[in-house]
């Protein structure tokens, strides 16, 4: 790996870090579309490029998630008994989410991740929180909706927070529980999805030195250790800041990513 590649990294995983500290969001719609650019400068082979981009990011989120869950659980926001009950159907969606993209060429690949991240996009630059309208379901109704939180995640490559707290809150959980517990969800959504891309990618042609499947290592290292750093950093800075604004120009941004996975799908 060289020296442009590391230092490409480096930034990326800062930058990531304290964005998710800053708005309290995952780090994998920004990752995915940065790694795809950074990797398609350094000529990695074009048919594995996504794949290995959002295999890369949810590996990240497995490390990141830990340092956000302790956090919330000491303030005693985490519904744990929500995570047990979505926990067995994420587990197996985010199995299977990877299963799906490998099934996918690089061009479909990225435009279900543009079509992800305009949605989230929107969501955020609405700001707007479904009614608490029910109460949670059953232990089948959250296994189903666990499936399809870790589907949708290890597909993309996200945490699935904006899946599951729009899910908590019209369910009648209070928002900042909903955080909490999505936060703690991150982790086996994460878990699965990097088992799953490992197992997937191992037999594929062409990757190049340093991947375990379809995960890069070395960006996997170096992101992790930056974002993991800078994340406190940015969860300072929201106290000074105007979050609420700060948001819709990250709206913005994201619509701006989507358009580029966009064009890397056509292109």
């Amino acid at each position: 790996m060289d020296i442009t590649l590391i230092a490409g990294l480096l930034a990326l995983g800062a930058a990531v870090g304290f964005a998710a500290g800053l708005l309290g969001i995952g780090g994998g719609m920004l990752l995915v579309p940065f790694m795809t650019m950074i990797l398609t400068a350094k000529h990695f082979p074009k048919e594995h490029i996504v794949h290995m981009a959002i295999a890369t990011s949810l590996g990240t989120i497995m490390f990141t998630s830990i340092s956000s869950v302790r956090a919330h659980h000491a303030r005693g926001a985490v519904r744990w008994d929500i995570v047990k009950l979505l926990a067995p159907g994420i587990l197996i969606g985010s199995w299977i989410g990877p299963w799906i993209g490998a099934q996918m060429n690089s061009s479909a690949l990225a435009m279900a991740f543009a079509v992800f991240v305009s949605f989230s996009a929107v969501q955020m630059l609405l700001d707007k929180k479904p009614s608490a309208s029910r109460d949670l379901p059953g232990t089948p109704g959250m296994f189903a909706a666990g499936g399809g939180i870790g589907t949708l995640a290890g597909l993309v490559g996200a945490g699935g927070g904006f899946v599951s707290v729009p899910f908590m809150t019209w369910c009648n959980v209070k928002i900042h529980n909903a955080v909490a517990t999505s936060a703690a969800l991150g982790f086996p959504i994460a878990l699965a999805g990097t088992l799953s891309n490992i197992y997937h990618g191992m037999h594929e042609p062409g990757l190049p030195s340093g991947s375990l499947g379809f995960i890069y290592l070395p960006a996997l290292l170096v992101i992790s250790l930056t974002s993991v750093m800078t994340a406190p950093l940015g969860a300072k800075t929201a106290h000074n800041l105007p979050v609420k604004s700060l948001k819709k120009v990250f709206a913005l941004v994201l619509f701006a990513l989507a358009g580029y996975m966009l064009f890397k799908a056509f292109a």
